[in-house]
């Protein structure tokens, strides 16, 4: 499969691309300073993207960040508004502006987590941003064309994203472990689910 994985630079994105690579799949990764460049606050920039790349099979999205480590009375309006307008509309963006580029039956995976599910503290608007990527995902499955399937994977904490927090990693997933299930969601047939990657 023709595939673009967005966010390749990340630690989860360039899980990614090595395990869909080594299943023999054409991968593509992009991030803010791929050749050409994506940046998901500027939706028109995958717009080059598929213009350098054509038709493709899949995207997958495992890029973006939110406003973390603030209590709920230390959140600012720009910390709610970045975490919207990057992780959130960003991943909503990219499935929308994929649609017509993919081919009959390709896939659109994009990326949540389970503090969706399972906050913590210092963590709300995270959890709003995963919780508004699930419910979008859902929604737009139900409307997909052609056959095109959309998805979103949770992943829990990754292992490497703890370590570089300084955090105690002892119950992460690592990230080559979590990119397994991004691997068998492309492949797959899964449509309008969240599945989470334990």
């Amino acid at each position: 499969m023709k595939i673009i994985v967005i966010g390749a630079s990340g630690i989860i994105g360039s899980a990614v691309v090595k395990a869909l690579a080594a299943k023999g799949h054409d991968v593509t990764g992009v991030h803010r300073k791929s050749d050409p460049p994506f940046d998901l606050q500027k939706p028109e920039t995958l717009d080059a993207v598929f213009a350098k790349i054509g038709k493709v099979d899949a995207v997958v999205s495992c890029a973006g960040s939110g406003a973390f480590g603030k209590a709920l009375e230390e959140l600012t309006d720009q910390d709610l508004a970045f975490s919207v307008s990057d992780k959130l509309m960003g991943q909503v963006n990219v499935i929308r502006r994929s649609l017509k580029h993919l081919n009959d039956g390709g896939s659109i995976t994009v990326t949540s987590g389970s503090l969706a599910r399972s906050p913590m503290p210092k963590a709300a608007a995270i959890s709003m941003i995963n919780a508004g990527i699930e419910g979008f995902a859902i929604g737009a499955a139900l409307d997909a064309p052609r056959g095109i399937r959309i998805n979103a994977v949770a992943p829990p904490w990754i292992k490497e994203t703890l370590e570089a927090f300084k955090m105690d990693a002892t119950h992460g997933q690592s990230a080559a472990d979590c990119a397994k299930t991004y691997v068998s969601v492309v492949e797959g047939k899964q449509q309008g689910q969240i599945i989470p990657t334990l």
